[in-house]
């Protein structure tokens, strides 16, 4: 079908209030809102001030009393842990009302912090459900994340409760999330009042007297009660969560995400974005410590009264590179969405996608979605080629919550253009300027920046930090959101991502994107995935260096190949971006949402003081890295 996304785009553009307050209806409201935006409130304003709701009412209850009872709400599978499940919205609906009991016994009450610390189990979801009944503002830390950064996110959000199971569990271990939460609240000197844990079969945790209790044991005296808990009224402006950003040290950014604009924009992109249905099953396959599983495992789909996906396993490994094609097939998945790097490390152990021939994942699939980091074309394309289905990049960070940019399927699909996230959504206006907020022609490159307001969804401010929200976001570029990411637009519009502007060298007086040349390595047949950085040089102030993983079976040498790696960068960029060195690697640095650590990687090449990564997947691949820079001559 034609797209619609210029009418709806401009439609927004002539009226932004008129259109949210339009999109608003999608949500039950107890007192709807009679004002879209109060310019006056907050840091930039805030989106239907005088509204009132409440979020897990809108995502369980009205679908309950709607029909949906008995339709599937939230499907778990886990290979790591050889388990499945599946809840209606009825049945979770009892689950949410047995915890929240427990939550309220436990003496949280609105506006109380209550912390998650849990892997991708069914009860994470149903723990921050409970949370948004009662009106608590829950903050999901990563399952498994270090004591010392915990430590930091209990002090900063204060939590009354927290929320944890005994372990996590990888491909080959058992990660003891106890001790690891004892150390973090030993560490931290705000200290909760209560840790409610779900005791695990693969790892019984040791419980402290007094301070600790048994999530079954309560939950389930709550459950066979029939306990229910009337949802809390909230102002459409209360915070629903805090997400802190992953890589801060000291005082972390909590990243607050208000109830109202929250799900107005869910229930916007769930229907226009991505294209689904209610009733469909639509499948992140992320985790519920990142923003991604907040917009579209939590919450989006629970929402709009389709189906979530909680997948405890790898795109790799759990047991091999078909899982993801498993799940499609055995779910009915319409849409994937997932990140560039399980794609490569997909294709880089199945290049020939065999174990995809083993599914069919064509009766049910008809997108898949990426983001979380640059989505190089040459992963699109054989994703593209294997799938047959669109296979849509687009580009958000954690302070918006949905998508800046993208190519809306629920309006029409626009045409695809490797290499760009597409176009700007209703609710952003997105610019590209120079140093001086002064607007650039099409094709320069420059810095991305959003027209203020930010639409409903997106951060009102960080928790307890407005002074430090206009530092980060709103001075540098007066009137304008900073997303500090560096690009260009196209004659048509089309927005292209070229990396973080610290991720913009300078080679010589030249300004390069690291972004561009990434993009020429990985066209090169050999290379699954890589990553470029600038190293320090005397001479010139930064040389690029490039960092390559092979695919299997490669039978070249590391040496040739490196050699015409180098020779393509020059040929296709230009002398001035000649590599000072490629150098092959078995694997990357990555956090454990996926993105490449080249900020470290940088420090390292440049024999700067560095620390570990807090949010480091394996920390014996910084080993390897340093093994292979001093190999070169680092």
């Amino acid at each position: 079908m034609a797209s619609r996304y210029q009418e709806v785009y401009q439609s927004w553009r002539k009226d932004p209030q008129a259109f949210w307050a339009e999109a608003a209806k999608d949500v039950d409201w107890i007192k709807p809102p009679t004002t879209a935006f109060d310019p006056n409130a907050g840091v930039y304003g805030r989106w239907f001030p005088d509204g009132t709701l409440n979020t897990c009412y809108n995502a369980i209850d009205r679908h309950v009393k709607n029909g949906r009872a008995q339709q599937a709400a939230l499907i778990y599978d886990s290979p790591v842990a050889n388990s499945k499940r599946v809840y209606t919205y009825e049945q979770l609906l009892a689950e949410v009302n047995a915890v929240a009991a427990v939550l309220k016994d436990l003496g949280v009450v609105k506006g109380d912090r209550v912390l998650v610390y849990m892997p991708m189990i069914p009860e994470a979801i149903i723990g921050v459900m409970a949370c948004a009944r009662i009106g608590a503002i829950h903050s999901v830390v990563f399952g498994g994340f270090a004591s010392k950064e915990l430590a930091t996110r209990i002090n900063d959000s204060q939590p009354k409760l927290i929320l944890t199971t005994s372990c996590g569990i990888e491909p080959n271990r058992v990660v003891k999330y106890k001790p690891l939460l004892d150390e973090a609240i030993d560490l931290a000197d705000s200290k909760p009042e209560k840790v409610l844990l779900l005791q695990r079969p693969q790892e019984a945790a040791t419980m402290i007297p007094g301070r600790d209790e048994d999530w079954e044991a309560l939950v389930d005296v709550a459950r066979k009660a029939g306990r229910t808990v009337e949802p809390e009224e909230m102002a459409a402006t209360d915070p629903l969560y805090i997400l802190y950003t992953s890589g801060t040290t000291g005082v972390p950014k909590g990243v607050v995400r208000d109830n109202g604009g929250h799900a107005v924009a869910m229930c916007w992109t769930m229907k226009n974005l991505y294209g689904v249905k209610p009733g469909e099953v639509f499948w992140a396959a992320s985790d519920v410590g990142w923003v991604v599983g907040h917009s579209y495992i939590i919450y989006g789909q629970l929402l709009y009264g389709a189906t979530t996906v909680v997948y405890e396993g790898k795109p790799v490994g759990t047991p091999d590179p078909g899982a993801f094609w498993r799940m499609i097939e055995e779910y009915n998945v319409v849409s994937l969405f997932t990140a560039p790097t399980a794609l490569r490390a997909v294709r880089k152990e199945d290049p020939n996608a065999e174990h995809l021939k083993r599914y069919n994942v064509g009766k049910s699939l008809r997108a898949l979605f990426l983001a979380g980091e640059r989505a190089d074309p040459d992963t699109v394309a054989w994703a593209e080629q294997i799938l047959g289905v669109p296979v849509i990049d687009h580009w958000w960070q954690t302070e918006t919550g949905w998508a800046i940019v993208g190519n809306p399927l629920g309006l029409g699909a626009l045409p695809v253009k490797h290499g760009s996230p597409t176009v700007p959504m209703p609710g952003y206006d997105v610019q590209i300027v120079d140093e001086g907020s002064h607007p650039v022609p099409a094709g320069k490159m420059g810095s991305i920046v959003i027209k203020l307001p930010l639409p409903p969804g997106c951060l009102p401010t960080l928790w307890k930090q407005d002074e430090r929200m206009k530092e980060s976001y709103l001075i540098d570029f007066p009137g304008y959101y900073k997303t500090a990411d560096a690009g260009f637009v196209d004659e048509d519009g089309y927005l292209y991502i070229m990396g973080r502007t610290d991720d913009i060298i300078n080679v010589a007086g030249h300004r390069l994107s690291t972004g561009g040349m990434e993009e020429v390595l990985a066209s090169h047949p050999d290379v699954a995935e890589c990553a470029v950085i600038g190293v320090k040089d005397e001479l010139k102030g930064e040389q690029p260096c490039g960092f390559v993983v092979l695919k299997s079976g490669v039978t070249r040498s590391p040496i040739e190949i490196e050699k015409d790696l180098v020779k393509l960068v020059r040929d296709k960029i230009g002398p001035v971006a000649a590599f000072k060195i490629a150098i092959t690697v078995q694997r990357l640095p990555k956090t454990r949402s996926g993105k490449i650590l080249r900020g470290t990687m940088k420090k390292i090449a440049d024999g700067d003081a560095w620390t570990m990564p807090a949010t480091i997947d394996d920390p014996a691949i910084m080993d390897e890295i340093m093994a292979a820079l001093e190999h070169k001559g680092f």
